[in-house]
């Protein structure tokens, strides 16, 4: 299975001054166990949702290497001069050396902590770190002027520049307790130095190398991730940072297959059955009106859809637990040719499907309805799709205990007609061909792996136009599909129950319902602001995953969703165009010299601030009429995004039509009542290709 978040190993076979086991951390050093300890360092990475795990006897081989995403050697040294792990020799052999030099230039990870007066412990850490180009000099380092509580060896580092990705983030104060200084290639980069005042003055204590396919980091001192340092300055963002950039990002795994089961076997021909059930689907697509009907050759109809019939009932085996619904599925075929091939009607098998009930990560399901698709065609026709349930057991979990959404399904392609190969990425039963709407729709359908694979083709593009500077575990997140296709399912979770939570008007703000097109963006983002603020919840109580959804629901209001549709009455484009220039105005994003810049540290504060806005004018607009809702709702938008010089509504009240409410007022709103930006509108330009290159993209 491929894994979302990196598996990191400690070496602790070569007399390693550092144990990430408490337990022998005590044993090691009884009066002050911190000064051996990085357990603490080690839980900080499990809260990130690491796997972290100690290499404890033998020889670092290929084979040990092969598990880990990042590889650590904290400061080995000979027992004359620390404390350290009881086990093995300080010096790796010519034949570790090599494995380690085969796995970085493979892809994977290596960090390297080093220490003062280096060439005192006994180890050889020299000749290994002479593969990738970096010496540590024998040497400790003084700066009277820049230390930490007066010690003048306990130095405080000067940050560097980074560039495509910020490995500093968050990360920029960070004290070195008795540290060397290294010497890099001169395509490394430089994290911290020393400063102008120090003794040696601008050498560099932390660097950051690539080398082959990997990733490498050195740091000149140990203490500063050990338990009794991690705590001080940025240490502990600095030491997420550093592991999870250096974390190799596994290659993604075939689509689609079920745990235990081999592809070239019964699944590659049930894949065969199914896209002989597309080609029949799609040979009847143009026989069809908008509403389903047949208007073309009805002879060729009724065969295909004896065709599409045969086609479920032998797939039908597959999908056990839906024996019932696809039986349901060919009755409705079947009575829709004896009823003459009019306007399909597949209410009976709609009822019978359930996958609201079927909530298992896996679970496979063959859906085939007559259907428009949302943001693809609004043609009823025959559809036919094989999706997959996601639901990992820690979001099953959240949705038990804390975020309960009943209806929320998040699914994902295995293949799909073409009525799928379009912008849609939703699966909702009001879509189906139905004799009457039912009482109650009790199931909706997101597909994660598309909207996932959007985010990433659309965020990695937008970083690089604006020469953004990601943090590593946002870098991390648009490299992994598994990884953001599991954060828009926890995002769309509270996304989706949002909607039916908080100060909201008695007459709940619904699409079918006339009125003007900011209250929809209004809605929309107050359910993504919303699942901001559960996230930044969920990230302080150790939920993996919400870190990331915090970062998917910036990148996509920022970059995406402004500059996707057209510009009438783009209601989710204008909720983007609202969160960029308020945190503009605040200067939590910055525009200058061609580059975009996030102040990462007051972001959370700067969407809790709007999030707070928006929802005073829910709270006040229960006391108020409908038409001075939409009018405060207007000035807020107003407030931070430029209506059009022609706007009526941005005059106020008195410009409003009085008579024939609510039509006259609606009718007055401008299709583009709020314009992009210049910024947005150079965006487009550049970015514009990209976004059409979305549509119906597979993950």
């Amino acid at each position: 299975m491929v894994r979302a978040f990196p598996r990191v190993l400690f070496d602790e076979a070569h007399s390693e001054s550092w144990t990430i086991r408490r337990d022998v951390a005590e044993a090691m050093n009884p009066g002050h166990p911190d000064d051996n300890s990085y357990a603490r360092a080690a839980e900080l990475l499990r809260r990130l949702g690491h796997v972290v795990t100690a290499h404890t006897e033998g020889a670092v081989t290929p084979a040990v290497l092969a598990g880990a995403d990042a590889f650590v050697i904290a400061h080995p040294s000979g027992d004359r001069w620390e404390r350290t792990v009881d086990s093995g020799s300080p010096v790796f052999t010519a034949e570790e050396i090599d494995a380690i030099e085969e796995y970085v230039a493979g892809g994977g990870g290596l960090v390297v902590l080093a220490e003062c007066e280096q060439d005192k412990y006994g180890n050889n850490l020299a000749d290994l770190l002479d593969v990738f180009g970096v010496k540590v000099a024998h040497a400790t380092v003084q700066d009277p002027r820049n230390a930490h509580n007066g010690v003048a060896s306990w130095i405080l580092g000067v940050p560097g520049e980074t560039g495509r990705e910020d490995l500093l983030a968050g990360a920029r104060r960070a004290c070195f307790y008795r540290s060397g200084v290294l010497a890099a290639p001169a395509d490394a980069t430089v994290l911290f130095s020393t400063s102008p005042t120090a003794a040696p003055a601008g050498e560099p204590l932390a660097v950051a190398v690539r080398h082959g396919e990997g990733r490498v980091v050195v740091v000149a001192d140990s203490d500063l991730f050990g338990d009794d340092s991690i705590a001080d300055y940025d240490h502990a963002a600095l030491w997420g940072n550093l592991i999870t950039w250096v974390s190799r990002i596994p290659a993604k795994a075939a689509p689609g297959a079920v745990e235990g089961e081999k592809r070239g076997t019964a699944r590659e021909e049930a894949l065969a059955v199914f896209r002989r059930l597309k080609d029949a689907v799609e040979r009847l697509r143009p026989l069809q009106a908008k509403d389903g009907s047949i208007e073309g050759d009805r002879d060729l109809a009724v065969a295909l859809i004896s065709e599409i019939v045969e086609h479920v009932a032998a797939l039908a085996p597959r999908f056990p637990h839906d024996e019932a619904y696809l039986a349901a599925v060919v009755a409705d075929f079947r009575k829709w040719v004896e009823q003459g091939l009019g306007v399909p009607d597949f209410l009976d098998s709609l009822n019978a499907f359930h996958p609201d009930t079927q909530r298992v990560d896996g679970l496979e399901h063959l859906v085939v309805f007559p259907m428009y698709t949302q943001n693809g065609t609004t043609f009823r026709y025959v559809e036919a799709v094989w999706i997959r349930t996601v639901w990992p057991e820690w979001l099953a979990e959240l949705e038990r205990t804390r975020y309960d959404n009943p209806l929320f399904v998040p699914i994902a392609f295995e293949d799909f007609t073409s009525g799928y190969d379009t912008n849609s990425a939703v699966l909702f039963p009001e879509t189906v061909a139905v004799r009457e709407t039912p009482a109650r729709f009790t199931w909706g359908g997101i597909f994660c792996d598309r909207e996932a694979a959007r985010f990433r083709r659309v965020g990695r593009a937008a970083a690089d136009t604006l020469k953004l500077a990601l943090p590593p575990d946002a870098a991390r997140l648009l490299e992994s599909q598994e990884l953001a296709q599991d954060t828009f399912v926890l995002w769309d979770l509270v996304h989706d129950r949002t909607h039916s939570h908080g100060d909201l008007p008695f007459d709940p703000f619904m699409i079918k319902q006339r009125m003007p097109y900011w209250l929809y963006s209004l809605e929309e983002l107050r359910c993504d602001l919303t699942a901001f603020g559960e996230a930044v919840k969920l990230e302080e109580e150790g939920v993996p995953h919400a870190r990331y959804v915090q970062y998917a629901i910036l990148f996509d209001r920022l970059f995406r969703f402004p500059i996707t549709g057209d510009r009438v009455r783009n209601y989710d484009g204008l909720g983007g165009q609202l969160l960029f220039a308020y945190l503009h105005r605040n200067d939590v994003v910055r525009w200058t010299d061609n580059r975009l810049s996030v102040d990462w540290s007051r972001l959370a504060g700067g969407v809790a601030d709007l999030r707070g806005e928006v929802e005073k004018l829910y709270r006040d607009g229960i006391d108020r009429s409908k038409l001075a809702h939409w009018l405060a709702a207007h000035e807020l938008v107003a407030a931070y995004v430029e209506p059009h010089p022609a706007s009526v509504w941005a005059r106020g009240v008195d410009a409003l039509p009085t008579e024939g409410f609510p039509k006259a007022v609606v009718d007055a709103v401008l299709s583009d009542e709020f314009p992009l930006s210049m910024f947005y509108e150079a965006l487009r330009r550049k970015l514009g290709e990209v976004v059409d290159s979305t549509k119906g993209i597979r993950a």
